[in-house]
């Protein structure tokens, strides 16, 4: 039964959590805001889902020659905006996703569409499309979302710049001489998010690939808490140190994405099994950095190897954080990027324990056949089929298939060097806890990159970076954008970062930032 105007707002407002008086203004492009600002156009009937779905579809169309960002569009994206704008009309929306575009990354299996790795060699292989959807492709679609499709990527979502056997060399929407990389391997997804044809995307990050795009196409990445988003049904990269999350253009929206996606599922042994409260991201609070205490830890800001305006652009940023109320205070963390490394390593051999090794062959091993056993048939045949391709980047696997025969069948969970990554995880994060303790810390910050995009070309400055802190600590971090520099590039994001299961409350303290600084900036349309 269809429903009033005035009532279909308020339905709309209470299932955002926003009263009417709040309501945004109209946009000319409902694609250009804010999943808040989309769904208020659509209570007061200013487009439908099905209307807006079209209109990213047909950029999809129009752009990707020039972007090629997309690996491939959905045939039912069009069918489900409709279902979407029937249960706008009936009052029965799913939640604030509910009709919502988004996207995920080439590597995740979507029902009806093959999953190319982005490898030319892989789509060869495996043209059968996947009969069922990744678990976090099927909860955003439980949410309501309007899945597009999927994005291209580094091939196996192995390297950071964005470079894909299959579709090409994605392209930075802010560079028109399409030299910049966009960054990767998440490449796609932040070019499709950032230009307006998505409101988010799913991304994975191992050692940087949500937020290395996040910087270089000047938008919101975020690496969530070590195993709160289950991976099932996506090609595996390194098991321990592999943690899925949002892109978008703002926090808020990242938050409504890793809100749907979030929470146990036992199909992933080193998930977390703590139960996931599905709604406690869809309302951030306004005044988060209100006497938040911020450990600026300047031992990961290498001031002296930054270009000027980089410095320049954090040092605002933090200036911003300030005037906001939030209590900056330098910090000096037990763990640091120079010795998290050592610090793990001299744990594993006070236990009297292996190695620890995040890239253990037998879990990657093991993570690819119970990749393939989600699919039916016979895994270990397709594992067989696939592993020249796929070693040809995760080289730690071995040649023969005598020997990965004997590895696959041995569960990642019991990895004897995996195992011992992770205790001494727990051991090292404990220390830098103490810090927090200590010093009173609600986050740190740092630069999330101390460099802007060089070109898809060149090799990346010489430049240590934090990236890779985050992955061996599990760490949530979010990156937001800073500002746009001279030459019209996005100049740099900072990183909030927190413990593990602060994920909320980094959210809320990046929203707050983002907000009163306002620093995102489209980029041009594409031509």
């Amino acid at each position: 039964m269809s429903v009033t105007r005035r009532e279909a707002l308020r339905r709309l407002s209470a299932l955002l959590g926003l009263p009417l008086v709040r309501w945004p203004a109209r946009l000319d492009d409902p694609l250009a805001g804010t999943i808040v600002e989309y769904q208020a156009g659509r209570a007061r009937r200013d487009w439908s889902a099905a209307q807006v779905t079209e209109r990213a579809l047909e950029r999809c169309q129009a752009w990707n020659g020039t972007l090629h960002a997309i690996d491939q569009l959905s045939a039912t994206a069009m069918m489900e905006a409709r279902a979407s704008d029937t249960r706008l009309r009936r009052g029965e929306l799913h939640g604030p996703l509910d009709g919502v575009p988004v996207f995920a990354k080439s590597i995740y299996d979507m029902e009806r569409l093959p999953t190319t790795a982005s490898s030319n060699e892989w789509a060869r292989l495996f043209p059968a499309a996947a009969r069922r959807d990744a678990l976090e492709v099927r909860r955003m679609r439980d949410a309501g979302a309007i899945v597009l499709g999927k994005t291209a990527a580094d091939d196996f979502a192995y390297h950071g710049n964005g470079t894909s056997s299959l579709s090409g060399q994605v392209h930075n929407p802010y560079d028109p001489t399409g030299a910049r990389t966009p960054g990767g391997s998440s490449a796609g997804s932040a070019v499709s998010v950032a230009c307006g044809i998505a409101f988010a995307a799913l991304g994975t990050d191992d050692g940087g690939s949500n937020r290395i795009p996040a910087q270089f196409c000047g938008i919101v990445g975020m690496k969530p808490t070590f195993g709160l988003v289950p991976r099932t049904g996506v090609i595996p990269t390194w098991p321990y140190l592999d943690s899925h999350g949002p892109l978008a253009r703002s926090v808020a929206d990242a938050a409504l994405l890793l809100d749907a996606i979030a929470g146990p599922d036992k199909s992933d042994g080193l998930a977390l099994t703590t139960r996931w409260r599905r709604g406690i991201l869809e309302h951030l609070p306004d005044n988060a950095l209100a006497n938040a205490r911020l450990g600026l830890v300047q031992a990961h800001v290498p001031r002296a190897q930054m270009r000027a305006e980089s410095v320049a652009v954090f040092d605002r940023a933090v200036g911003d954080l300030m005037a906001a109320g939030a209590i900056v205070t330098e910090s000096a963390p037990t763990v640091t990027r120079a010795n998290v490394r050592n610090l793990f390593a001299e744990a594993a051999k006070a236990r009297g324990d292996v190695t620890p090794d995040p890239n253990s062959p037998a879990a990657t091993a093991n993570a690819l056949l119970r990749y393939f056993a989600t699919h039916g048939g016979d895994a270990r045949r397709e594992v067989e089929r696939g592993l020249a391709a796929y070693r040809a980047f995760y080289d730690v696997l071995p040649k023969e298939w005598e020997e990965m025969s004997r590895l696959i069948v041995q569960p990642y969970e019991r990895d004897a060097a995996g195992q011992s990554f992770a205790r001494s995880r727990e051991t090292v994060v404990a220390q830098l806890a103490e810090t927090f303790r200590k010093e009173q810390l609600d986050a740190m910050i740092y630069p999330t990159m101390p460099f802007p995009a060089p070109r898809a070309v060149d090799p990346w400055p010489d430049i240590r970076t934090t990236l890779g802190y985050g992955n061996w600590l599990g760490l949530p971090e979010v990156s937001v954008p800073t500002g746009i520099g001279a030459d019209g590039m996005p100049a740099g994001n900072i990183s909030f970062v927190g413990l593990p299961g602060s994920d909320a409350r980094i959210l809320a303290l990046a929203d707050s930032y983002e907000r009163l600084s306002r620093r995102f900036v489209a980029p041009p349309t594409p031509a």
